[in-house]
């Protein structure tokens, strides 16, 4: 087995990375694009899904950025290296891959924009190379350890943007 930390040794230096989603199975119309730069602050997350039933949709950073199945559970768990219990993206106590919740529109589309101060591009906490997802239920930031967002309508996995 590979030491996931020795992918750090390989992985470009990089301050952005980006994530296209790509719909499970039986979800076709779930899009998106998600882009992490790092800032001063930590890392702005700013997503744009469409295709979403109206209302609230758990969105987390995944284990792996596995995409070789198709209802998404081969993305494994909640990024969680920390071992905390679940909760929102405001939480005392979370994953490091609790990031809420995305809010649909009428017309099925959401945005996202954030400053994380607990992810990183890369290291112990680094996201680039784990998997999003996005759910079809809201995250309740309650139960344990999903947020009883239910089934996996997109994934897609995170990876190191070219520098602008």
């Amino acid at each position: 087995m590979t030491d996931p930390k020795a992918f750090d040794e390989y992985a470009p230096a990089t301050s952005r990375a980006t994530c296209v989603l790509h719909p499970t199975q039986g979800n076709e119309a779930v899009k998106g694009t998600i882009t992490f730069t790092q800032t001063s602050g930590g890392v702005l997350i700013e997503a744009s899904v469409s295709g979403l039933t109206p209302g609230l949709h758990g969105f987390h950073v995944h284990e792996w950025g596995d995409l070789d199945c198709t209802d998404g559970l081969c993305t494994g768990g909640h990024f969680n290296p920390t071992g905390d219990a679940h909760g929102g993206p405001d939480s005392a106590s979370r994953h490091l891959g609790d990031f809420g919740n995305l809010e649909a529109d009428a017309y099925g589309n959401a945005g996202y924009r954030r400053v994380d101060r607990h992810i990183k591009l890369q290291g112990p906490h680094g996201i680039i190379g784990r998997g999003i997802v996005v759910h079809a239920a809201a995250d309740d930031f309650e139960t344990q350890p999903t947020g009883n967002a239910g089934a996996r309508l997109a994934t897609g996995v995170i990876g190191a943007a070219k520098p602008q």
